[in-house]
C-alpha cells in the first residue's frame, strides 16, 4: 500500500510529457472540524494517486488547503470522489485560468496544526464565523464606497506585483504578522467602516473575517473565492477589473497575469518587470523579480556571488552548502541586501 510519493520530481516531468494529457492546476479549502487528520490524509492520497494527482495539501483539525493539478480527463472522478466526503460536497474549485502541465510535480499530503499558520492560540475564536462573502459585482461597487477599508490579506511580496485599485497593501512576511498589526491600524474604525478583504482563493480572508469579528468589526467582507474566483467572474460576465498586474500563485508557475498593467520592477536593474524567480544557486534560493536581460546576465542568480558559486563543480557547491540553511534567505523573499532596486 502506497502512502507516499515515490518519483523525482524530473522522473514525473518526463511521464507528464510522454503522457501528453492537458492538466488543470486547481485549488480549494475548507474549514471543518476534522477529528482524525491523519486518517483523511492517508485516505486522500490512496485515491489520489492512482488518479494522477498531483499537488500540495494540507489537512489539519480545522480543515483542509489543497492545491493540486489533476489531467483535465479525469476533472469528473477527482469531483466525484469529493462530492461523497460529507464536508467536501459541493466546494468551490478554484481552476485556473492560465494552465501548466508542470505546475506541480510530486503529491504531497502533510498533517499540519493548521491549514494556515496564524498564531492565534485563542480557544475562543471560531473560524467558522466568517465574514459576508461577495462575488465580483458586489465587490467593485464596495471598493469604490468611501466608508470602505479594503486589504490586501497577502504578504508583500504578493501585493507588488498585484492588487486591486484603493487596497491597502501591508509590509507583511507572513499572514500571522497581518492579524494583529492591520487590528492595530484599523482600531478607531471597527463600528463605522465596511472592513473588505481579499487573498489570492479566500482561505486567509476566511480565517481573517472570522477573526476580526471576533475582535468587534461589525462590517466585514472578503472577496470569495479570492482573486482567482474575481477574474474567472469578470472574464465571463464582462465585468470591469479593477485588479491592476499579476496574481501571485504558490506553484511553478509562480504568477498568473490579471491585469495589463506591470507594476513592479526587476530588482537588480529597476526596469519594469514583474516576473518572479527563485536564484539558480540551490544554497540561496532567494525568490525575487528579475527580469530576462539580467537573468541571462547573471544565469538565474541573485548576485555575483551566487553565479561565481554554480561555476563550481557540483560536489563543491554541495559542499559548501553543508551546514548551512537558507531557509531565512528564502523567507526575506525579496528583500535581501544583494537587491538594489528591491521594494522597501
Amino acid at each position: 500500500m502506497q502512502l507516499y510519493n515515490k518519483l523525482s520530481a524530473e522522473e514525473r516531468r518526463v511521464l507528464i510529457r510522454e503522457a501528453g494529457k492537458e492538466r488543470l492546476t486547481i485549488s480549494f479549502y475548507q474549514y471543518h472540524n476534522i477529528g482524525n487528520p491523519q486518517l483523511l490524509r492517508d485516505h486522500l492520497f490512496l485515491h489520489w494517486h492512482p488518479m494522477d494527482v498531483l499537488g500540495r495539501i494540507y489537512v489539519a483539525h480545522e480543515g483542509i488547503n489543497a492545491q493540486l493539478s489533476i489531467p483535465a480527463d479525469r476533472f469528473e472522478e477527482f469531483k466525484h470522489f469529493l462530492d461523497h466526503i460529507n464536508f467536501l460536497e459541493n466546494v468551490r474549485l478554484n481552476i485556473a485560468r492560465e494552465h501548466d502541465n508542470e505546475s506541480f510535480l510530486k503529491l504531497k499530503i502533510k498533517v499540519r496544526n493548521k491549514i494556515v499558520a496564524d498564531g492565534l492560540e485563542d480557544a475562543t475564536f471560531d473560524v467558522t464565523n466568517k465574514g459576508i462573502h461577495v462575488n465580483a459585482t458586489s465587490f467593485n461597487d464596495l471598493i469604490e464606497d468611501p466608508d470602505t477599508v479594503l486589504v490586501d490579506m497577502r504578504n508583500h511580496y504578493e501585493s507588488e506585483i498585484g492588487h486591486f485599485k484603493n487596497a491597502w497593501t501591508p509590509d507583511v512576511d507572513t499572514f500571522r504578522d497581518s492579524l494583529d498589526y492591520i487590528e492595530d491600524k484599523l482600531k478607531d474604525n471597527k463600528q463605522d467602516k465596511k472592513l473588505v478583504m481579499y487573498c489570492t482563493g479566500g482561505i486567509r480572508c476566511e480565517k481573517a473575517s472570522a477573526y476580526y469579528k471576533h475582535k468587534g468589526f461589525e462590517n466585514v467582507y472578503q472577496l470569495e473565492g479570492g482573486i482567482i474566483e474575481y477574474h474567472r467572474q469578470v472574464t465571463e460576465q464582462g465585468l470591469e477589473n479593477k485588479f491592476k498586474g499579476k496574481n501571485f500563485v504558490f506553484d511553478h508557475r509562480l504568477s498568473e497575469k490579471i491585469g495589463e498593467e506591470v507594476i513592479a520592477n526587476c530588482h537588480q536593474c529597476g526596469e519594469p518587470c514583474d516576473t518572479h524567480t527563485n536564484c539558480a544557486n540551490d544554497a540561496c534560493h532567494l525568490l525575487f523579480i528579475q527580469c530576462d536581460s539580467c537573468k541571462e546576465k547573471l544565469e538565474n542568480c541573485c548576485s555575483e556571488e551566487c553565479n561565481d558559486i554554480i561555476q563550481l563543480p557540483y560536489e563543491e557547491q554541495k559542499a559548501l552548502r553543508a551546514g548551512h540553511y537558507n531557509s531565512n534567505n528564502i523567507f526575506k523573499k525579496g528583500r535581501s541586501e544583494k537587491l538594489a532596486f528591491k521594494k522597501s
